[in-house]
């Protein structure tokens, strides 16, 4: 991964802890729920965002993979690992 896609994904990690903590303080204060939804329906968003500048470097480093044709390396595999990655990110349920 290369460090400015490391750094982005870094920060947003970061805010979402913050976030987090913010929500933990939320419940502990008696916060209306309402409130409570926002923030974690945001956190929720975050961690998403997150979660797609990781997708999208994988995919890019998959690309590579197969345009390099490493030896040990086969595009089928590749393609493969990354449709496993993509299935278990996009399983919100």
């Amino acid at each position: 991964m290369e460090d400015r896609s490391k750094q982005a994904v870094l920060l947003r990690l970061r805010r979402i802890e913050g976030q987090v903590r913010g929500l933990q303080r939320m419940v502990g204060s008696g916060a209306p729920c309402e409130e409570i939804l926002t923030q974690l329906a945001a956190a929720i968003s975050a961690i998403k965002k997150a979660g797609l500048v990781m997708m999208q470097t994988y995919m890019e480093e998959c690309l590579e993979k197969i345009q390099k044709r490493e030896s040990a390396v086969k595009p089928k595999e590749t393609v493969m690992e990354l449709q496993r990655a993509l299935s278990r990110y996009l399983d919100w349920n």
